[in-house]
Formats: structure tokens, sequence, C-alpha cells
């Protein structure tokens, strides 16, 4: 009888934890269970009763709130103030620029579906569409990336034009403005196609667009700056750029040594309130052909003649390229690609107190604005080039693979060829799933800066290895440059995706978890700010609110995570029914379990979290997997459940899951405390690791697919400009995998006569006339044979040059 009054008081524990029920609840149910325990092994009121009284009688006492004051939440919020570290004044901007959403979710262990099938679906205007159905393939079809890249290192001038003329260049600009207003998903798409035709025309659109004085303005700008420059911006009459990497802050933007101070000086003609600057910024995507420069600099007012202290911060300006004592130097050449990017510096340069984005009442605020800023641009922009990067690699591969033979067969049926396709396939609608999701979450007004964070890494990371994949089956197809390559331009652009808007290595390893864990966790931020509140009192009871919260959030997911791992998530929640619920429970356990380990991390490593970056890179990466998982699963039901895409989808999904466990494991393998990790990895994996990636036979039936022209192959490469030009390098490249599947009875035929030697090879191919003659194939077969064969060497031809065509000339012409 006490085994079981035992076990049904655990259970009923268990359920209170889970209930996260207040402390009289507690009280209450400990008090039974003492009771229940003493009556079963014969009732008597003596010591042992007593003792087992006693955790009931001390919840009770912490139910009052002067007794849990002084005994519970004060000497916690002691220990929590020196454990805890001091939240810096720009770690404290970079929090509140950004807002939480579907992150939160996660970090809550118990995700509202609601907030993520909500979100609204990929969707544009009719203006919108027909701007990607127009101008945007027209200015696809205007470029020759390798003119670009080769012989200009520059857009042509014609393009430049095009670009100013039909608004490219602003895009975000409010159409009160002259700009075409358009949501971040039309940004996303527009600069995605362009960067399927060219990386450095898509950074190009990127920059005005993205982090820069064009949003800057819009968001913090005086009416008189608006009325200035936003017209001139849309229009493309001024050219802007963003001036905020140095030489010695890099990642650090705190660190930066550029330098204003509040003075006065003379500005045409009369002595006026400004700032002395001084500045060296390198890196700049624009700088070269800027009119307009935004600009970065740690502000300082010894006088105090703005009434905000010596040290005012991070402050940011607006100042015309031509300016005096402006250097614009030369241009940077990053990864041979086309695009302008250059140094700028200033020395002893004295601007009016006008020339601040948003005047003297956003002195100071520079780096929140900017975060924000950063937290939608990143959003869009760097998902768009990383997703459209996978999406070409895959469109031009699955042709090629098709197209080319070798040992009698297409090589993409090798399964050793169809292993990194199979891998394309999955990121392919993975980071369009997520890019779209994103770029939604932004256009309903959330400034996602976790989510953008770790999708910006995700996305670019995959780019670089998805390009890799298709490097690797094209071979030497891929290795010679030229007009007809149209793989290399993207493989020498991926380092420039990457490392733009901070390191993926820093943004994977320092950002993503750590501010993710204060900005989206139920508690947290909230206990920081209580022992960080300069009132004592007042931020002990903060803090006693926060903390009662956080421990009742710490039972319930060790008990939540423990059931969870029992059942399998049988008893996980799942917003639809049938065959695609058990994925849904498998991200709400996985969410679960990164609850609950993420949690205790910051709980056990407080400020060393920063320095242990190798475990806060492995919760990242699992936080990343989790919202991939949510895009997937998202994408499919928005799209309305195509069965085609069913086997990509679960997949991915596997694939996640997989993934996930792996993580975990290295999590517990090198977490500090191995009594911590140990339960930690009971918890979470009570029956052992399950999970199985997405099989070889699964991989397989998925490349056979998409070898071939259709809706599954347009579908993953969704948004990727495809040219139908007979004398554009991927228009031969369609041409020739249409034509290639039209004849590919004839092409088997063919191929078993020479086996058995009916038909002798031929360079030449004249055999098909003998196989002809020998009643292997029809004439109509033969004639498919011959076109076939025509648009494969067509499409499989590389580049030759004569040397003097490959003098230098980029730098020269550059410099005239």
């Amino acid at each position: 009888m006490t085994l079981i009054v035992l076990l049904l008081g655990l259970v009923a524990l268990g359920a209170l934890a889970m209930l996260r029920s207040p402390l009289w609840q507690w009280a209450v149910g400990l008090l039974v269970i003492g009771v229940l325990l003493r009556l079963s092994a014969g009732f008597a009121f003596d010591f042992w009763l007593l003792l087992l009284l006693v955790p009931g009688i001390l919840t009770a006492l912490l139910t009052v709130e002067r007794i849990r004051l002084a005994l519970f939440t004060g000497p916690a919020y002691r220990m929590v103030k020196a454990m805890l570290p001091r939240v810096s004044t720009t770690e404290q901007e970079a929090l509140d620029a950004g807002t939480v959403g579907w992150d939160a979710e996660l970090f809550s262990g118990e995700p509202d579906w609601t907030k993520l099938t909500s979100i609204r679906k990929l969707t544009l205007s009719e203006e919108e569409q027909a701007f990607l159905d127009g101008p945007v393939n027209e200015l696809c079809a205007m470029i020759d990336d390798w003119d670009i890249r080769h012989n200009r290192a520059a857009l042509p001038p014609e393009v430049w034009q095009y670009l100013k003329d039909k608004g490219f260049l602003g895009m975000l600009i409010a159409k009160e403005y002259g700009g075409l207003g358009f949501s971040a998903q039309a940004q996303s798409m527009v600069v995605s196609k362009i960067a399927s035709r060219s990386v450095a025309a898509a950074i190009t659109v990127m920059v005005p667009n993205s982090l820069g004085p064009g949003e800057l303005l819009e968001k913090y700008g005086t009416p008189e700056q608006k009325e200035k420059y936003l017209a001139r911006l849309a229009k493309g009459i001024e050219v802007p750029c963003f001036a905020l990497t140095g030489p010695h802050a890099g990642s650090d933007a705190a660190g930066m040594r550029d330098v204003g101070v509040v003075t006065y000086g003379d500005y045409q003609g009369q002595k006026v309130l400004g700032i002395n600057l001084s500045w060296d910024k390198r890196y700049i995507t624009l700088a070269p052909v800027a009119t307009l420069i935004g600009l970065a600099f740690n502000l300082h007012d010894p006088d105090n003649h703005l009434g905000k202290g010596e040290h005012i911060g991070i402050t940011l300006a607006l100042i015309p390229a031509h300016f005096p004592g402006v250097e614009i130097g030369r241009r940077h050449y990053p990864a041979r690609s086309a695009f302008m990017n250059g140094p700028i510096k200033g020395r002893n340069v004295f601007v009016p107190m006008e020339f601040l984005i948003g005047g003297t009442d956003y002195a100071g605020q520079g780096w929140r604005m900017l975060m924000e800023c950063l937290a939608t641009g990143r959003a869009i922009s760097l998902p768009a080039i990383g997703t459209v990067s996978i999406k070409q690699a895959l469109r031009v591969t699955s042709a090629y693979a098709r197209i080319r033979r070798q040992f009698g067969i297409p090589v993409g049926i090798m399964e050793g060829v169809a292993d990194p396709i199979a891998r394309m396939i999955k990121s392919a609608y993975t980071f369009e799933a997520a890019r779209a999701l994103t770029a939604s979450m932004v256009d309903e007004g959330q400034r996602p800066s976790v989510l953008s964070a770790l999708l910006k890494y995700r996305t670019t990371e995959a780019m670089r290895d998805r390009v890799d994949d298709a490097m690797d089956i094209h071979g030497g197809r891929a290795v010679q440059d030229g007009p007809s390559n149209y793989l290399f331009s993207g493989y020498s652009n991926t380092p420039v995706a990457i490392t733009v808007e901070g390191a993926n290595i820093l943004t994977r390893t320092l950002i993503t978890f750590a501010q993710g864990a204060l900005r989206a966790h139920p508690y947290l931020y909230k206990e920081i700010a209580a022992v960080q509140n300069p009132d004592r009192k007042q931020g002990v009871r903060e803090f006693d609110a926060a903390f009662s919260g956080h421990i009742a959030y710490m039972g319930h997911n060790k008990v939540a995570s423990l059931v969870h791992g029992l059942t399998f998530a049988r008893f996980a929640s799942s917003p639809v029914e049938g065959d695609m619920a058990i994925w849904y429970r498998q991200l709400h356990r996985y969410a679960q379990d990164f609850a609950l380990v993420g949690d205790w991390t910051v709980v056990f490593l407080g400020g060393a979290l920063k320095r242990k970056q190798r475990l806060a890179g492995r919760l990242a990466d699992i936080l990343s997997d989790l919202y991939l998982m949510s895009a997937v699963l998202k994408r499919y039901e928005d799209e309305g459940r195509i069965e085609e895409d069913r086997p990509v989808v679960e997949a991915v999904l596997a694939d996640c899951c997989a993934s996930i466990e792996s993580s975990f494991d290295a999590v517990f393998a090198n977490f500090p405390n191995r009594f911590l990790a140990t339960v930690l990895r009971f918890l979470t994996f009570p029956l052992g690791r399950h999970a199985k990636p997405a099989s070889d036979k699964v991989n397989y039936r998925m490349v056979r697919a998409v070898l071939r022209p259709g809706a599954f192959r347009d579908r993953l490469t969704t948004g990727t400009y495809v040219s139908m030009d007979p004398n554009d390098i991927t228009g031969v490249l369609e041409d020739a995998l249409i034509k290639v599947t039209a004849a590919e009875d004839a092409e088997a035929k063919f191929v078993r006569a020479i086996k058995k030697h009916v038909v002798e090879r031929r360079l030449d191919r004249d055999a098909i006339i003998d196989a002809v003659a020998a009643g292997v194939l029809t004439e109509d077969e033969a004639r498919l044979l011959r076109i076939a064969d025509e648009a494969t060497d067509r499409a499989i031809k590389v580049d030759d040059f004569d040397p003097e065509e490959l003098a230098p000339r980029q730098l020269s012409r550059a410099a005239e």
C-alpha cells in the first residue's frame, strides 16, 4: 500500500509540475501525500508524520509573500545577481530592438501552434507580381554575368540606369515619396530572382533596400530629411551606402574607433553647433559609387551641449559623399565579384546637427536603430541570396545530371551522384520555406532578430555546401570558367554571402543562442532586468514574480521531457490530424527538450555562456533545426499538402530530427558538469536515441523525380530566372533537358544496340544511321536522338580562349 501511495504521489506531483500549479496547490498536495503515506503504514501523530509533512509545511509558508521574500526569493536574488552576466548597453539595445514570436514558442517548450499557422501565406500583390514578371525578368535577360565579372568588374551603365529608372533601388520606400512601397516578401523575391542571374547585381539591389539610409530615414528621419532625400533615393538620383565596419571593430560595433565630438564650427558661412567627425571604414558596399553616406560613430559631448551627458554613444549621420573632408577610397575586390565595395575615411570633418539621422533626439540611439533595421534587412536579403543559390544549383544540376551520360546511363541515376542531388532537393525545399516564412513575419510587423540571425547562418552555410555539391557533380564542366560556366560565379561569391553582416562563426556560436536565450526565454530576461533594477526593493518584487514562474517552468520541463521521451511524443500537441501529426508532435517534443536543456545550460553556466561558444553553437543548431522543421511543415500546409512533395517534406523532417538528437548528444558529451549532463540526457532520451535520417531509398526516389522537366522540379526551383533563350547557356541547358527526355526511349534502344555490338560507337555519332539501317530505331526515333545529341553537345561544351583574351583588364578598367 505504501508503494502504491508513493507512486500515486509521484504521479500527482508530476501533474502539478506539468500544470505549473501555484504554491498553495503544491502545499496541499504535499500535505495530503504525507498524511496518506503515514496512514498506509498505520496512523500515528509521531516523528515520522511530522517529517513527512515538512515539505508541505515549508511550501505552505512560502505562499506568504513576506516569508517567501525573506527565506527564498531574497537569497536567490543575491545569488542570481552575482551569477548572471550584466547586459551591456549595446546588448541591451540589441535585445530591445528585435521582437520575439515563434522563437519564443520554441523556447517555451509548449508551442502555441496558432502563432505559426496564423502567419500569412506567401502573398504578393498584383503590382508586385507584375514587377517580378516584367522588369525583373527584363533585367535578368539584360545581364551577362561573364561580361560583368570578367571584362568590366562592374555593372554596365545601361543596367545601372535600368535599376534606377524602374525603381529597384527604392523598393522599400513608400509610394508617397516615389518608391515602390513593396512588401518584405516582394523585396525578398526580387533580390532572389536577380541573384539567380548575377549575385553582383542582386547585392547592388539588396543594399539600398536593406541596412541603409533609405530604411533608416523611413523609420527615424525628420520630416525635413524624408522630404529632402527619400524621393531622390527612390529615383536613383542618390545612391546610398552605409558605413559601419571598421578595421579594428569588425563585428564588435561597440568597439569602433570612429568618433564624433559635439562642438561649434563653420557651416555655409555661419557658426553652428555640429560634430567634428573622424572615421575609417572598410568593406562598404556601393561606397565607390555612392552619393550619400550613412555613417555610424561614437558621439561624445564633453561640454554637454545636448544635455545627454558626456558619452552619448553610437549615433548615425547622413553625409553627402562629396562633402568637404570625405574620402572615398579605391575599390575593394571581394572574391572577384563585380559589385561596388570600398573604404571610406574622414578626418576632422565638421557636420551640422541636421546631418544626424532623426536629429538630436536620436543621438546615442544608433545601435538600437541599426539593430531594428538589421533584424528586418537580414531576414530579407541574405536568406534570399542563399536560398536562390541553392535552387539555381539544383536547377542546373538536375538538368546536367540527366543529359550527361557515363557508362551508358545518365550520371544522375548513379547512387553516388544521386546522394548530393538529394541533399540539394531537401535544402531547396527547406530554405525556400524558411525564407518565405521569415519574410511574412516581417510583413506582419515583426522584427525577428534571433530568427533572422539563425536563418542567415544556416542558409548561407547550406548555400556553400550545395554549390559545392553542384561543382562536384559537374566536374570539369564546372571548373572551366568562361561565358558558358553557370556555376563558377555563385561558387566564388559564396564567401561574400557568408561573411557579410557578420561571420557565420560568431553568428552561430556567440549570437543566436545567447541572444535568443535572453530575448525569447519566458523568464530569464525579466530576472536579469529585475536584478539590474536600481530600486532594489522593486527589483526584488519583480524578481520574485519572475523567479517563481521560472521555478514552475523548470519543474514542468523536467516532467514534460521525461513523459514525451517515454511515450515517443504520443501525447504532444499537433494542430493537424492525419499522417503529418506525428511530425508536429516530434517538433513539440524536441522543443520541450530544448527548453529543458537550454534553460539548465544558462542557469549552470551563467556569465560563462559567452565563453562556452561550442556548446552555445550546438544549442543554436538545435534551435535552427526546430525553426526549419516549423517552416517546412507550414509550407506543406500552406501549399495544400501537395502529395508529390510529401516524400521531400518527410525526408527533411527525418533529417532534422536526426540532426537535433545528434546535437543534443554532443551537448551532453561536452557539458561541463557530468552529473547534470547525465540527468539531462536521461530526461531527454530516457529510452535512448531513435531518430534516423531519410533512407537511401527515399532519397533516390526524389532524385529520379527531379531529373526531368515538370511541376515537381519547377516547385523546387521556384523564383529562379529560367531562360529559354537558345543563345543563353542556361536556356541551352533547359532546351537540352527537354530534348533528351523526349528521346529517352530511343536512347535506351540505341545503348542496348551498342552493348550487343549491333551498332558501333563513332565519334560523330553517325552510327545512328547504321542503327536505323539495322532496324534498331525508326526514322522518327533517329531524328529525336540526333536533336537530343546536338542539344547535349551545346550544353556540355566548355570555353577555351586565346591567351590574349585572358589578359587582366578588370582592375585597369575600374581605375579609368
